[in-house]
């Protein structure tokens, strides 16, 4: 068992940020959730990096959620508090200026559907299994799945889902939309690694602010959220990046954007 709870591999421009606890289906204890954030944080000031890709150690799980057998030895306010914590580092990732895609590469149940949720694409193994199972334990989702998910499938069921905390496959989470591709275990990490390069051949800028436009425009209503997207549009105007992206379509060449 090794001591690192988390492993980071940069390949410029995109940093894997794998969760090292797979002999626990790497359960999110107050270890790993610290190194967790403290890794965001260093990402949101990385200069150059483009995607950000999150999966999970071993072959068999993403993330089985919190460790419950640390759980069991908190008292109520150490639970209320790394609830807290979960929460935090959750908005974070959701709110990072790039792309992150988790790579599902097994087990994903409960917080670690809800980590997998606050991630803007998902990938997953074609043996995955995910949920939110929480109400089989006594309690709800409780790191945002309340609210993510039925943002992303849709309230009818996403109350079916949570109500019953019931796991679906890969398959299954494919069709209902909660996941964007599934892929072979051989080749998950090849499959997201080549939706990163598609995603690195547009501007810095653009993506980051077309991702923050997408993601305070859902929850407004039609109007603000034009207003949204025509404030993030008019951060892109005076880049270089833009005007980068105008010479190299007239010269008929691949466009080499800086994030400037």
């Amino acid at each position: 068992m090794s001591d690192q709870v988390l492993l980071k591999e940069y390949r410029p421009p995109f940093l894997i940020l794998t969760l090292n606890r797979p002999e626990v289906r790497n359960a999110l204890n107050s270890k790993l959730l610290q190194e967790l954030e403290l890794a965001i944080d260093e990402a949101g000031l990385l200069e150059g990096l483009r995607v950000l890709i999150i999966t999970g150690g071993g072959d068999k799980a993403f993330c089985a959620g919190a460790d419950l057998k640390e759980r069991l030895n908190m008292s109520e306010s150490e639970v209320r508090s790394f609830l807290s914590a979960i929460r935090r580092l959750l908005i974070k990732i959701e709110e990072l200026p790039l792309p992150v895609v988790a790579a599902i590469n097994g087990f994903a149940l409960g917080g670690g559907t809800e980590l997998a949720l606050a991630c803007d694409l998902r990938v997953a193994v074609d043996d995955a299994t995910l949920g939110l199972t929480e109400t089989r334990f006594a309690i709800i989702p409780g790191a945002g799945g309340t609210q993510r998910l039925p943002r992303l499938i849709g309230i009818p069921l996403a109350k079916e889902l949570i109500y019953t905390g019931r796991q679906l496959s890969a398959q299954e989470a494919l069709a209902k939309g909660l996941v964007n591709r599934v892929a072979a275990k051989e080749k998950l990490m090849g499959v997201c690694l080549e939706l990163a390069e598609e995603i690195a051949k547009g501007g810095p800028i653009a993506v980051a602010q077309a991702k923050f436009a997408i993601n305070k425009g859902q929850d407004v209503e039609l109007h603000t959220g034009l207003a949204i997207e025509a404030s993030a549009y008019e951060t892109c105007i005076p880049t270089a990046d833009r005007i980068e992206g105008l010479e190299s379509f007239k010269e008929k060449r691949l466009p080499v954007y800086k994030g400037r």
